[in-house]
């Protein structure tokens, strides 16, 4: 991904110098002809540089979107007559694109939770493996599909990258099942607000690992969160010493998860044939290889004798909505790549910790959990502290 967006600002840069030279000095004719010989010739470089790097390009699709855009953005340089419903299309695409893939990231994320909650919690399913492992499943099926329509480019895996990668894999197993647990036994605002917790865990972290210094406001936002944290679990009237120990758990392996990642990275991109790993690729990865664990978990914790005599299984809807999370999850990490791509990594900070406010309400009036003053407003100023982080780490 990285070097196709390398290959359209090089792209950009010389038809900016090559346009630049010659602006006054010619008549509008010989700028159309000049400027449709420049574009034809950006065209088939894109498709001889671009087809290299990922398959799906090899039709000249994403090729061809560069290449509108490239015409549009000069069109309105150079005043050029070029088709007005592809320049309208282009200018469209930038004014709405945030706010389209924003609104979709909100939405997936908002609706994993609370479909999660509703299989752990209302159908009094006892199997967070299993359900972790079929999701994990669709999540491989969908990605496989796309990979060989090219709709996605998804890089080969090898015995290497594997090996590179599987300390990475055993702690996301161990976050998604710590989490499976956390939120069949807490109500969502709290998990929602003692997740906040891994942000110190992996800011500490981040000190001893990277020798990477946090401002006083950083420091001062995760005060904020410790006492929402305490204060919460104090004033909570549905507290479960459970679930409560699950959610730490999740917070640790969530911490662990992001600082190995950031360690094996580079070596992961080295043990490919390009040199980079994109996030499609990890989204495969990460589901395919956590299948085998899953499935020894369910073994030799006899979760499978469960699954097998359990009665929801029998109830179509409870397949619905297991399999609506699952493609949840899975669209979870594309718009949150479509929205970061859009936006930037401030942003997409900033939306997460908003996004928050809507779930932690959705899950107190859909769940109707039973709610203190005191709990209410511990909530809330946990709900502030994350927002307060995020803008503490921009600046």
């Amino acid at each position: 991904m990285s070097n196709i967006k390398l290959d359209e600002v090089v792209c950009r840069d010389s038809e900016e110098s090559e346009l630049s030279s010659w602006n006054e000095k010619v008549t509008s004719d010989e700028k159309v002809n000049r400027v449709y010989e420049i574009l034809n010739g950006i065209h088939k470089q894109g498709q001889r540089s671009l087809g290299s790097i990922t398959p799906d390009v090899e039709n000249g699709t994403l090729t061809d979107r560069l290449f509108k855009g490239n015409k549009a953005a000069i069109a309105d340089s150079f005043n050029l007559p070029f088709d007005r419903n592809e320049k309208h299309a282009y200018v469209f695409g930038r004014r709405s694109g945030p706010l389209i893939s924003g609104t979709a990231y909100c939405i997936s994320s908002c609706c994993m939770i609370l479909l999660n909650k509703v299989v752990l919690s209302s159908y009094n399913f006892n199997a967070g493996i299993s359900l972790m492992f079929y999701q994990n499943l669709i999540s491989c099926v969908v990605v496989a599909i796309l990979g060989l329509c090219r709709a996605v480019s998804v890089e080969k895996l090898n015995w290497k990258l594997i090996r590179v990668w599987l300390p990475v894999n055993i702690i996301f197993v161990g976050m998604l099942v710590s989490g499976m647990y956390s939120l069949k036994y807490i109500n969502i605002a709290m998990v929602t607000i003692l997740k906040n917790m891994t942000n110190i865990l992996t800011a500490i972290g981040e000190y001893y690992v990277f020798r990477k210094h946090q401002n006083q406001k950083v420091w001062t936002a995760m005060f904020m969160m410790i006492i929402s944290a305490v204060s919460g679990g104090i004033t909570d009237l549905s507290f479960d010493a459970k679930g409560y120990t699950w959610q730490i758990l999740n917070c640790i392996f969530t911490a662990a998860y992001s600082l190995t990642l950031r360690l094996v990275m580079d070596k992961a991109k080295q043990a490919t044939k390009l040199g980079s790993l994109n996030n499609v690729s990890m989204v495969l990865l990460n589901n395919l290889l956590s299948l085998p664990f899953a499935i020894f978990l369910i073994f030799v914790l006899n979760e499978w004798e469960y699954v097998i005599n359990a009665d929801v299984i029998e109830l179509p809807v409870f397949w619905v909505v297991a399999t609506a999370s699952g493609l949840l999850g899975l669209a979870i990490s594309f718009t949150s790549m479509w929205f970061l791509h859009q936006t930037g990594p401030t942003t997409y900070s900033l939306v997460g910790s908003l996004n928050k406010v809507p779930i932690s309400i959705a899950g107190l009036m859909l769940f109707k959990v039973p709610l203190s003053v005191p709990n209410m407003f511990s909530i809330l100023f946990g709900l502030f502290a994350g927002i307060f982080f995020a803008r503490a780490k921009m600046s």
